[in-house]
């Protein structure tokens, strides 16, 4: 392990937001795999640390903290952030309601940063984002998608509380970072995908009135193992000369919507499922979105333009900037993470 390619050294301390969660948990793992000693992982207080506690017993000779506190408590932010070098933010509001987004991934990252700048010794914060913030809106159909794309200014056309927050967040960082002149990397992983996680992305499809409706058609799916994309945050925190910088996160061979629906039968369990073109999925989309304006907001427009755009129409995409300057590959290549990941949901749907 070459170390001087890295901001900090293995016994460095490095606090990890969101350390249990399904991508927080491979972040710690990977860190320890790096040989980093001194780790101190929040989580909620009113969440389960299993996750952690399995690592800690693995890892027994290193420092690992495992502290149960709130975000939104600025006592317990600057006793996260008190001595650390490094800071790898993956905590994030999932609800689905406005306020509470911005409550749980806007204010709780301001509290964190407000910490952070008072203790003064941190060498990077990585905020961890999503490639959903951005807009294709300008983008022709099957055109690129990669880190010089706008970020999208009408997410509230969209929806979508998390993509809100997450934008917000990312916005916050910069304001942070010009006016107290901190260190930062944002991170963006695509559609994040492994054991642990028991979901279809409805990228590919989604249940609606209990019928599969399959919209991905013959588009590449923004897929990124959780494993690969754990190391690639990683090394967002720990490579020297990249402090600014924004990097999406996605694998090679990205697999096509029919390829990846086909195999999930054969390798899961077989349903049934009716492809629906993007043209006529966008009709629906702009029925519903009319229908919605009409009745003033009593049938909420979960169904819009936009958001259709931005997740069916069709882009490529690039993890070129990832490999070029993290020095980063993803380890597990795709046909390895889909059966794993087949090979996990069958066994969910066994204990169903």
């Amino acid at each position: 392990m070459n170390y001087n390619a890295y901001i900090i050294n293995p016994e460095e301390p490095i606090l990890v937001t969101g350390a249990n969660g399904f991508v927080g948990s491979r972040v710690v793992r990977t860190l320890l795999s790096y040989n980093f000693k001194h780790i101190r992982c929040l989580t909620r207080s009113s969440s389960s640390s299993g996750n952690l506690e399995s690592i800690k017993k693995e890892f027994s000779t290193v420092n690992i903290e495992i502290l149960k506190g709130n975000l939104l408590s600025r006592k317990d932010c600057i006793t996260a952030a008190k001595g650390t070098s490094v800071i790898y933010h993956l905590a994030a509001g999932i609800d689905k309601t406005y306020p509470g987004c911005f409550l749980n991934s806007v204010v709780t990252t301001r509290n964190l940063l407000d910490a952070v700048v008072k203790e003064n010794k941190s060498k990077r914060f990585v905020n961890i984002s999503s490639i959903a913030v951005y807009s294709n809106e300008k983008i022709r159909r099957r055109g690129l998608m990669d880190e010089s794309c706008e970020v999208d200014n009408k997410l509230l056309e969209r929806h979508e509380p998390y993509t809100y927050g997450k934008a917000k967040q990312d916005e916050l960082v910069l304001e942070y970072a010009g006016k107290y002149n901190l260190p930062y990397v944002i991170v963006r992983p695509s559609v994040v995908f492994g054991p642990g996680k028991a979901k279809i992305t409805d990228r590919v499809g989604t249940d609606v009135f209990g019928i599969f409706l399959h919209l991905g058609l013959n588009n590449r799916i923004p897929f990124t193992y959780v494993d690969n994309c754990a190391e690639a945050i990683v090394l967002a925190g720990l490579k020297q000369g990249i402090d600014g910088q924004v990097f999406n996160i996605l694998d090679d061979d990205l697999p096509r919507s029919r390829k990846f629906l086909k195999l999930y039968k054969r390798k899961v369990r077989r349903f049934i499922s009716i492809p629906v073109p993007y043209r006529a999925w966008f009709l629906f989309n702009y029925l519903w979105e009319k229908y919605s304006n009409w009745s003033e907001g009593q049938l909420p427009p979960v169904f819009n333009r936009k958001s259709c755009a931005v997740y069916w129409k069709g882009n490529t995409y690039s993890n070129k900037k990832a490999k070029e300057l993290l020095g980063w590959q993803p380890r597990v290549n795709m046909d390895d993470a889909l059966d794993r990941f087949f090979a996990y949901m069958r066994e969910v749907q066994k204990n169903k």
